[in-house]
């Protein structure tokens, strides 16, 4: 006895909304053994389901707490850069300010290159200077 909007008489109970030509009916007795086999079925999926949800949970929290120390990281990695920024600013303006003596020294070094040449020039023309005397002194 189907009517309007899918309800139809079950053979026990009368009308239900199912369109089902299933026999089972809720709260009837049933196999006890298939009742304890459902209900330890849906205790162990529920189990599952429950150690899933905790697994991702803990895969969250493990993910979480590697940003955290990853946070941390970058932030000394961040003060060490700025330090190091620092410091190498300092170094820079120091060596702009010894550029000039720097340079006077290598001006120097030139000028002591320069002298060291003349004096090896010097001794050169002295010795021969010497060689020509003493071959003069001997022929006389």
């Amino acid at each position: 006895m189907e009517e309007e909007y899918g309800v139809t008489d079950s053979p026990r109970k009368g009308p239900t909304l199912s369109t089902s030509t299933s026999s089972f009916e809720p709260f009837d007795a049933h196999d006890p053994n298939l009742s304890r086999l459902a209900t330890k079925m849906f205790q162990k999926t529920g189990d599952y389901i429950t150690h899933e949800l905790a697994s991702t949970v803990d895969d969250y929290k493990l993910i979480e707490n590697m940003n955290r120390a990853m946070m941390g990281k970058v932030a000394d990695m961040r003060q060490m850069s700025q330090s190091i920024a620092a410091k190498n600013a300092e170094l820079n303006q120091k060596y702009e300010e010894l550029k000039p003596l720097l340079q006077r020294i290598d001006d120097i070094e030139s000028t002591v290159d320069k002298l060291e040449a003349a004096a090896y020039q010097l001794d050169s023309y002295s010795i021969r200077l010497e060689n020509k005397f003493k071959s003069i002194k001997t022929k006389q």
